[in-house]
């Protein structure tokens, strides 16, 4: 059932502020430990020094790290799985580079199994380590993406490496499903004839970590769309496929695909459907005055709640025009890089990294929540425009994205400056977990490369990320507790 303008309106003006503050609702202010203007401290104390330390969260600051990659809390420890040009897969060849979106499975006796996309864009010979072409599981064999499969012991230890599927471009976040497989998505919107690729590129691409035959002659899932891919959740109740779109010139979507009549999800059965099966679709949001949102920047105060409805999008297969472009103005939401995703609490966790001249209002960093049953979008986390982002301890810019066993998110940073991973917890204070330290510029003009893959482990143990350039996955312990 549609939740018209005028439905939302309704609602709104009867239950007032209720809906407003829909459920649990995060601020996530620019500094470590910071909160929103406004919000009282945790004992309604004032600012004493008992209401402080009542507000602490987090495990304390960062400790430089003697091997000049990751800083950590006291009590923290990492351990590197695989490092480009250090680590090889099963076949001798180096680990790919530019690890991307992670996701981590339950393996035999022990071990977790980490399905890496390899964020890489155009042909092979514009990059030192591609993802290898493994004989059986090539798309395309131009195309220098993919992802890797990796095995690792109890505590992380590196135990091997072998290629999910190859001749793919662009591999960014991607996702999990219910079932135990990885959708790997393509953030590129290259044809064949262009960048050098012998076939269309853009799409979703399902690889089952367990069962190496069930990845062989890879087969796009088109009922997907094919545009600049870069997260999908799957809801496990209704069925629903979340999707999000990196892109700009005009901003990026946020789409749903509805399963058609009769369909049942599955290990490997995404691969049968046809090209135009279920119904995909663009999300269009309105205020409680059911006023048209035309950008989420527009979205200035956190727990600010839109009603959506989903528009049919008419050529899903982009042949002439990109998804984007065959929606008029007042037809559809748009945001600039809708990034990482996942789900919990019952929706969608939903990112847009940051906003410029590109978008309506400037921003660096919102986090969404979409919730089906009630059929709105909730702001629950918003960073101001970042102005040093050089400075140690401001956030910018997140990306992926995890629901932590612990309490609240745990986000990528993919910014300026220096990157980091933090928390973020319900009452709206922050803290950093880790920042790369290993600078890949000069000791003139320092780069760090942005974080990407973090996910747990499925006993909540540990906690999985990447350094993306140059590609090395990491394995972070320590003394985890709830928040």
């Amino acid at each position: 059932m549609t939740l018209s303008r005028r439905d939302f309106a309704k609602r709104s003006a009867f239950t007032g502020a209720g809906v407003v503050l829909a459920g649990s609702v995060g601020v996530l202010a620019s500094a470590p430990g910071a909160l929103a203007d406004g919000m009282p401290d945790a004992d309604g104390a004032g600012d004493g020094q008992e209401a402080r330390a009542a507000r602490r969260v987090g495990y304390g600051p960062l400790r430089p790290d003697p091997a000049g990659l990751l800083a950590l809390p006291a009590g923290f420890s990492y351990r590197v799985v695989t490092r480009t040009g250090v680590t090889t897969l099963e076949s001798g060849e180096s680990t790919p580079s530019h690890h991307d979106g992670t996701a981590a499975f339950e393996g035999r006796r022990g071990t977790v199994l980490l399905v890496n996309n390899h964020e890489l864009k155009g042909p092979r010979s514009g990059w030192k380590h591609p993802v290898p072409l493994a004989e059986g599981l090539v798309y395309d064999p131009a195309a220098s993406g993919g992802c890797t499969v990796v095995e690792v012991a109890r505590h992380g230890e590196h135990v091997a490496e072998w290629v999910g599927i190859a001749g793919t471009s662009t591999n960014c976040a991607g996702g999990s499903t219910p079932w135990g497989t990885w959708l790997t998505c393509e953030e590129t919107e290259d044809k064949a004839g262009q960048n050098g690729m012998t076939k269309d590129h853009g799409y979703v691409f399902e690889v089952d970590p367990y069962d190496r035959r069930a990845n062989r002659a890879p087969r796009p899932v088109k009922a997907l769309g094919r545009y600049a891919h870069e997260a999908v959740v799957v809801d496990p109740g209704r069925g629903h496929l979340y999707l999000t779109e990196d892109a700009s010139g005009p901003n990026g979507l946020f789409y749903r695909w509805t399963p058609p009549a009769g369909f049942r999800h599955g290990r490997g059965r995404l691969r049968t459907l046809a090209d135009g099966a279920g119904a995909l679709q663009a999300f269009t949001c309105y205020d409680s005055g059911g006023r048209f949102v035309d950008d989420l920047s527009r979205a200035t105060r956190v727990g600010t709640v839109y009603g959506v409805d989903w528009a049919d999008v008419p050529d899903r297969d982009a042949r002439t025009t990109s998804v984007r472009k065959q929606f008029k103005d007042g037809q559809v939401t748009r945001a600039r890089k809708l990034e990482g995703m996942w789900w919990g609490d019952g929706g969608v966790y939903v990112v847009s990294s940051f906003a410029r001249d590109e978008s309506p209002v400037q921003h660096d960093g919102q986090v969404w929540f979409y919730n089906p049953r009630r059929r709105t979008l909730t702001l629950k986390v918003l960073l101001g425009v970042n102005k040093d982002p050089g400075r140690d301890g401001a956030f910018d810019g997140p990306d992926n994205i995890t629901v932590s066993p612990y309490g609240g998110l745990v986000i990528a940073e993919d910014g300026e400056g220096v990157q980091h991973l933090f928390g973020a917890v319900d009452d709206g204070r922050t803290y950093p977990i880790a920042r790369n330290e290993l600078n890949i510029g000069t000791p003139q003009k320092p780069e760090f490369s942005e974080f990407t893959g973090v996910t747990f482990s499925p006993d909540g143990r540990t906690l999985f990320a990447n350094i993306q350039e140059p590609g090395i996955m990491l394995a972070i312990s320590g003394p985890w507790r709830r928040h």
